[in-house]
């Protein structure tokens, strides 16, 4: 019923309302929101427009942002790649450029018809039309030491289109099949949690190959022209300035969603509704439940070099229906949750990003999930002082190095986070948390290393080193967050670290070079290492290399875990 009700508010609004300037987003995991994220910090004033802690970007506002600071570059803050990198992201999306022919034509394109411009196989541009089909292909194989009794690999075809309707709507669509057969501690996380990460339904064939399909689409338009954009799709999302957040991330599967985004003055609202799938167990064979999801996120840009959000969401179980109260875009709904009288799981947070020094960002998140007072202070290890804590700082031509960039995040989160009463309103899509992929009752640091020396290479180190609380046996510690806080192994005492101790250190170092617009190549190698208190669980060290090319996607990165 709420999906009609939905729909016949949508079909309203676009009958009542005169449509502008709709956008379409940049994807999410690709290289572009580094190179805005050190753009802006370079330029030294935190734009009004981007908001780079609320992902997918608009592609109409990273493209203005980037012309702006191309043309105003007078003071050379930026670099010879700086220039191209800038250079190439408006091409890719010139539909939004000043003149609305931003994209640079190609050298050679095929027959006259294909890759007329350089990054698009079809493009095609009309008084009220446009249009961009993309191929998505990516061949990776991996060869893992002790582990080569099958071959070990991760293939993905298919293809993306973006465009606009009479300049009202813009759409995106994706559909890509998929194909892996993955690295053994992946693997065992897979069969863990019944879930492939990032993918819903998949087939689990012989040998642990891995089929899925990955597709998401939406629309968007503006319903107030440069301040109101309404987007209706199925995909994923992101809030936070950091590699994870303790917000929302993009790490489980797409969902479907409404998102309304507000930009006034110098803030910026959001408004995200989602259709989740709670856990289950085994293959679905029928159609699986539904739990819903309301998200807000309010920013203000305080200063020109510091900005401040605070967060909200309800996730919720009803039978099949949406709880229209929530409906409500007032951020603070936990006053509509008191009144329904109904216990769903509530979180609150804050976050914040300030730039220094035109080199210098830091940014952290805190999430409440409850609070008592007396309990909280008292350091008795109350089980309901459940939080999460990120803090993190980026270094962009560290040590005058250009074009070197170095970040380190520190992320901690209490025993019992993102758990709920039941184990269907708790903090997760399709078996998957979504927030931080280790769940809970954790301390991680991570650190990563961006360097582009030549236009076209792409040097990356990323280190991650985390403490974890493990549950075993029948015992809940707190760090399994699929498991009902009721059936908690204590009231008091809880530490941050629960249960038992397990380490994990890993380092991963990558190597991409763009052979052409879009199409990498990619070789590395990662080294882990996870030990256990006692051995209780198995310990395990793992050494593999890798090595394919890809082609309008982002590199499969299992380096979660």
């Amino acid at each position: 019923m709420y999906k009609k009700v939905v729909f016949l508010g949508i079909a309203f609004i676009l009958t009542i309302t005169p449509l502008f300037a709709q956008t379409t987003y940049l994807p999410l995991n690709s290289e572009d929101h580094h190179i805005l994220d050190r753009i802006e910090t370079l330029s030294g004033k935190l734009s009004d427009s981007l908001f780079l802690s609320t992902n997918p970007v608009m592609r109409r506002y990273a493209v203005h942002f980037l012309e702006w600071q191309r043309d105003s570059n007078k003071a050379g803050h930026f670099t010879g790649t700086d220039n191209y990198n800038m250079q190439q992201m408006i091409s890719e999306s010139g539909e939004w450029a000043a003149n609305e022919n931003g994209a640079i034509d190609s050298k050679h394109p095929w027959f006259n018809s294909f890759y007329q411009k350089q990054f698009d196989f079809l493009h095609v541009h009309t008084k009220d039309f446009f249009l961009v089909i993309n191929p998505v292909i990516s061949a990776e194989v991996y060869n893992e030491k002790d582990n080569n009794k099958h071959l070990l690999y991760w293939s993905s075809r298919g293809f993306e289109a973006r465009g606009w309707i009479s300049k009202r709507i813009s759409f995106y669509t994706y559909v890509a099949d998929n194909q892996e057969r993955v690295v053994s501690f992946a693997n065992e996380w897979i069969q863990n949690h019944n879930a492939v990460p990032g993918a819903n339904y998949y087939i689990n064939e012989p040998n642990y190959l891995y089929d899925y399909l990955i597709a998401a689409g939406y629309f968007d338009f503006a319903i107030i022209k440069d301040h109101l954009n309404a987007t209706f799709g199925y995909d994923k999302n992101f809030i936070g300035d950091g590699i994870y957040s303790m917000f929302l991330s993009d790490f489980s599967a797409s969902a479907p969603f409404l998102r309304l985004n507000t930009r006034i003055w110098k803030l910026n609202y959001q408004n995200l509704f989602m259709e989740l799938t709670p856990q289950f167990v085994g293959t679905p064979a029928s159609l699986l439940p539904h739990k819903y999801a309301v998200m807000h996120h309010l920013s203000l840009n305080v200063t020109k070099w510091l900005d401040m959000g605070v967060f909200e969401s309800i996730v919720f179980d009803r039978e099949d229906h949406f709880e229209f109260r929530y409906l409500n875009p007032i951020i603070f709904l936990g006053e509509a949750e008191q009144s329904l009288g109904t216990p769903d799981k509530k979180h609150i947070g804050f976050d914040f990003k300030a730039i220094a020094a035109k080199h210098l960002q830091f940014y952290g998140q805190f999430l409440l999930d409850e609070f008592k007072a007396s309990n909280f202070f008292s350091n008795d290890g109350w089980w309901g002082n459940k939080w999460g804590l990120q803090l993190g700082a980026k270094y962009f031509d560290a040590f005058t190095v250009k074009n070197l960039d170095l970040q380190l995040e520190l992320n901690v989160v209490r025993p019992y986070t993102y758990t709920h009463s039941d184990t269907i309103a708790n903090y997760t899509h399709y078996n998957q948390p979504l927030a931080h992929p280790l769940g809970a009752d954790f301390i991680q640091i991570v650190g990563v290393a961006h360097y582009q020396p030549t236009k076209k290479l792409f040097i990356t180190v990323k280190g991650m080193y985390y403490t974890q609380g493990t549950d075993t046996g029948t015992a809940d510690f707190g760090s399994d967050i699929f498991l009902s806080y009721h059936d908690r192994s204590m009231d008091y005492g809880v530490k941050l670290i629960n249960g038992v101790k397990t380490d994990c250190a890993l380092l991963n170092l990558n190597l991409s070079y763009q052979l052409k617009p879009n199409l990498f190549i990619d070789l590395g190698a990662t080294h882990r290492r996870f030990v256990s208190e006692n051995a209780s669980i198995p310990n395990a060290i793992t050494t593999y290399f890798y090595g394919g090319f890809r082609l309008n996607i982002a590199r499969r990165d299992y380096d979660f875990y």
